[in-house]
């Protein structure tokens, strides 16, 4: 009889590539993931894993049975989905992930809901980029991720998965406070062909997003400053370092020597939330979407 928490670790691996990986995925030590592979080829009475330079690849017979581990687990998931829905109650345990400023916006207020509106819920939260939380939620390692589109911009997103809107995130210009521009009501990306720029890290999908914005404007931007995080941003405007795109959601106060001003031509990420279509009746996870939105309703 395969066991499913073996079949499980395989799966895992099959997704990660790597022991370390298998184990990060599961939440688990890379010993727990060889003495779980290493009891799984004892069960089947085949080589599953053969070692390749300094890590492991799967064999013929472990690709075949990961290929079937994959339908094992997502018919689980399926039963586990429709058990929920039966009972019509919200509890067990799911795990969220949001990118950084979904994050501080909306987690604060949306789990300490949860928390009080159903108690037997447990909910593991982390803060991910949107691809990485897509990724996370297309191998099973999260049960619901909290990504972003830009209006011009899509988020690739895979068959199998489903979403639902949460907000629209306008966003803003931040400047000195003794900008040329610091005075208007409205401004225009293209009124800052001639600044230097404070974005994202270069890769993450919101720096791609200004590029491809600007340069479709016409303007190839001098970025002259990175940073991950919006405050950190923020800090460097005030020091008069630049200018940067400032979305409201999770923005908190703007520090000192910072002005914000709309855009006249209105710019905003469509926040939203998406799971695994299999998980799709999971009364848990209309819960957290549902309150995820309520705590959204302050940002527009």
């Amino acid at each position: 009889m395969l066991n499913l928490e073996r079949l499980r670790t395989l799966d895992a691996l099959a997704r990660h590539g790597s022991v370390g990986g298998a184990a990060d995925g599961l939440h688990v030590t890379t010993s727990a993931v060889s003495q779980q592979m290493s009891k799984l080829e004892r069960e089947v009475g085949q080589q599953l894993l053969a070692k390749n330079g300094r890590g492991v690849r799967l064999t013929d017979a472990g690709r075949l049975l990961a290929d079937h581990a994959a339908r094992i687990l997502s018919q689980v998931e399926l039963a586990q989905s429709d058990l929920e829905a039966q009972r019509g109650q919200v509890v067990g345990e799911l795990r969220l992930a949001a990118f950084p400023t979904a994050a501080r916006g909306l987690f604060p207020v949306a789990l300490a809901a949860l928390r009080t509106g159903h108690p037997g819920l447990r909910v593991r939260s982390r803060e991910l980029e949107p691809e990485d939380g897509v990724a996370g939620v297309q191998r099973g390692d999260i049960d619901l991720a909290v990504v972003l589109d830009w209006y011009n911009r899509p988020l690739p997103l895979t068959e199998g998965l489903v979403k639902a809107s949460l907000l629209d995130d306008p966003a803003d210009v931040a400047m000195p406070e003794d900008h040329r521009l610091a005075d208007r009501t409205e401004v225009d990306l293209e009124d800052f062909a001639d600044d230097e720029w404070i974005a994202w890290e270069e890769g993450e999908f919101c720096h791609e997003w200004l590029l491809f914005t600007l340069r479709g404007k016409g303007i190839e931007p001098v970025i002259a400053h990175r940073a991950e995080e919006h405050h950190t941003q923020l800090a460097l405007v005030a020091a008069g370092l630049g200018v940067c795109v400032a979305p409201r959601l999770g923005r908190g106060p703007v520090p000192a020597g910072v002005r914000t001003v709309p855009m006249r031509h209105r710019v905003t990420r469509h926040v939203y939330a998406v799971w695994r279509a299999d998980a799709d009746r999971r009364p848990s996870i209309r819960a957290v979407a549902d309150a995820l939105r309520t705590a959204g309703a302050a940002y527009g």
